[in-house]
């Protein structure tokens, strides 16, 4: 392949996961309550730290790499985690959590497929419907305006321009194919933003506020902080994302003929667990493989490296443009929270995907799932309903991720583990690559 082929498909994967990537940081951003300053450059990071880890993931070292066309972008089911420890705990938090969930994938990459058969596709569909389903709220308040105190909150206006953003994004999934396919929330985004343009409620003072260029730095934010609560819910995450992009590795393996062994996986968790860290380090975020970059794999045929390689570096290079990055903050927020609607309800679908096979299994995965989710959601409803045990329990327990996690594994072993033979376990842990790949 010749380099202007190469350079437009790697263009095309760009702008396939770039809407995962934008979305990421300023909703969370958002949440915390970050100015414009500080909003730009995480999404700058972000950008850049997407590249950084798909570099890492499709080269194949000695010791990470799984060395497939597979590119990286923060995962979906961590938005919920980095929010309530932000706002619950502190920043530093955050980044203190990031950094030791990515050192324990590290420790754990090499013997992980040990571990697997504790997270079967009950448990983690239970965790992924769960985050799924407590990141709505957000994204319908933001579809309203995005501050529900305002005087505008749920005014015609809001609602006119969300609603067009998330019938654009039907219509271009309904009536196109592949690669346009593959965009539908960024066209989304686009058309809802040039129609705000229109309206005259999009600002494009953060665009001149930015430098053309900076330098990232470490720990940008504030230095990490290390409690518990918030690394035990991101290690949750950061295992469940790689029992995800197990499957996403294995459906890869095939379109490219490539057979994978332990060790292939090992490089693959390891990749995972450095980006994860150095996210940390530099105040972005863990990542994980993006599935849709390989529907788009899949689409165009291409399977060449070379093609993620240059999708990689494009991030990187965007990543030292902060006006790149404050252009995003130009979206309205109620196009902003159309996009997250339909992104939201994607992670939603994904989860009950998983479920789905596995309740119909059988009764005792069906009242896992109900109990888990039960839990789950309805803590993250109401967090305060564990207050009055000790402290050490309730600032566990509060965390509706948490909840639901640890009553769909342990209801998983007591019912579908102990008592079985190991043969029979695992037969039971076989499937979620099957799963994902479909």
């Amino acid at each position: 392949m010749n380099n202007a082929k190469a350079v437009t498909f790697g263009v095309q994967h760009l702008l396939a996961m770039y809407a995962g990537a934008i979305l990421v940081p300023l909703i969370i951003g958002g949440a915390i309550g970050f100015n414009t300053e500080q909003m730009t450059y995480l999404v700058a990071i972000d950008i850049l730290m997407c590249g950084v880890a798909t570099l890492l993931q499709v080269w194949s070292g000695k010791f990470v790499g799984i060395g497939l066309p597979v590119v990286l972008g923060c995962t979906f089911t961590a938005l919920t985690p980095i929010i309530t420890i932000g706002t619950s705990k502190s920043i530093g938090s955050i980044y203190g959590a990031i950094i030791v969930s990515g050192i324990v994938i590290v420790l754990i990459s090499g013997f992980f497929g040990k571990l697997v058969r504790f997270f079967p596709p009950v448990v983690t569909g239970c965790v992924v419907t769960i985050i799924g389903i407590s990141l709505l709220p957000t994204a319908m308040t933001n579809m309203g305006g995005g501050d529900a105190t305002a005087a505008d909150f749920g005014s015609s206006t809001n609602l006119l321009l969300g609603f067009i953003t998330l019938v654009t994004i039907v219509v271009i999934y309904r009536f196109t194919k592949g690669f346009m396919r593959a965009i539908a929330i960024l066209m989304g985004l686009i058309v809802g933003t040039v129609l705000g343009m229109v309206m005259g409620i999009v600002s494009f003072a953060p665009v001149k506020e930015a430098s053309w260029f900076h330098m990232v730095q470490p720990f940008y934010f504030g230095k990490p902080e290390f409690h518990i609560e918030p690394i035990i819910t991101m290690t949750l995450v950061a295992i469940v994302s790689l029992v995800e992009s197990t499957g996403v590795y294995y459906a890869l393996g095939d379109i490219c003929k490539k057979p994978l062994n332990s060790k292939d996986l090992a490089r693959g968790y390891r990749a995972e667990g450095l980006a994860s860290i150095i996210g940390g380090i530099f105040n972005a975020f863990p990542y994980t493989t993006y599935s849709q970059n390989v529907g788009l794999v899949q689409i165009t045929g291409v399977k060449e490296r070379k093609v993620i390689f240059i999708t990689g570096t494009m991030l990187v290079v965007l990543g030292f443009l902060p006006k790149a990055a404050a252009l995003t903050q130009i979206i309205p927020t109620p196009v902003l929270g159309a996009a997250m609607i339909a992104m939201f309800g994607t992670v939603i679908t994904q989860g009950m995907k998983m479920l789905a096979p596995e309740i119909i299994k059988s009764m005792e995965n069906a009242l896992i799932v109900a109990c888990a989710v039960g839990l789950g959601v309805g803590v993250s409803v109401v967090p305060q309903v564990f207050q009055a045990l000790p402290d050490s329990l309730s600032i566990l327990f509060a965390n509706g991720i948490v909840t639901g996690s640890v009553t769909a594994i342990v209801l998983n072993i007591v019912f579908n583990m102990i008592g079985k033979s190991h043969v029979e376990t695992k037969m039971h842990a076989v499937g979620q690559a099957e799963i994902v790949k479909e």
